[in-house]
């Protein structure tokens, strides 16, 4: 892609009115796409996907357990190895899913968005983490990469296994567990147990 064609794709996904719409009817939107993926699943790509998935989920809810939004510079979990773990859960949580179709071209179309969705997002939080936790959050921007894990001197053992329930409570993680465990049960009886 060339440039102009990029940064007109950024705009879009950078553009408030559009942010605030979707904001608003992201819930009725994401229940519609499922229901339209629900005769696509494939029985042979859907415990793979479920793994995956699953895999997604947990990352998601272990960064749920580990943050505190805006109170505190999270650096430990997940976020010892990653800047942005949360989206990276939630990235192959909805991978996992969409596998379950064993469409290509949707896991690419899907790629493809979600890369704008992230990126852009991501560097709009960083602006905020930046004037939110200034010097500490250019230390910790340094030493650990946005997307891709990685050891380093931050590592702490002690600080690797977190759970604080309030931090899990705050960040909805209950109720997105809930949810997805729903979505997994449909999934599994629109698969298995539906009528031919």
């Amino acid at each position: 892609m060339n440039r102009p064609v990029i940064d007109r794709i950024n705009a879009v996904f950078n553009n408030r009115r559009a942010r605030k719409t979707f904001l608003k009817l992201r819930f009725p939107i994401i229940a519609v796409l499922f229901i339209l993926m629900l005769p696509l699943v494939e029985k042979q790509w859907f415990f793979p996907g479920l793994i995956v998935s699953a895999a997604g989920e947990l990352l998601q809810l272990w960064c749920f357990a580990t943050i505190k939004t805006k109170k505190r510079l999270t650096t430990g979990g997940p976020y010892m190895f990653v800047r942005n773990p949360m989206y990276i859960g939630r990235f192959f949580l909805i991978f996992g899913i969409l596998m379950m179709t064993g469409s290509i071209l949707i896991l690419a179309v899907y790629t493809i968005v979600y890369y704008f969705y992230m990126t852009n997002r991501v560097n709009r939080e960083e602006k905020l983490l930046s004037d939110l936790f200034g010097r500490d959050y250019e230390n910790y921007r340094h030493d650990v990469g946005p997307y891709l894990p990685t050891f380093n001197s931050r590592f702490d053992p002690s600080r690797l296994f977190v759970f604080d329930a309030q931090s899990f409570a705050q960040n909805h993680g209950t109720g997105n567990m809930t949810a997805v465990g729903i979505c997994y049960v449909i999934l599994f009886i629109f698969t298995y147990i539906r009528p031919l």
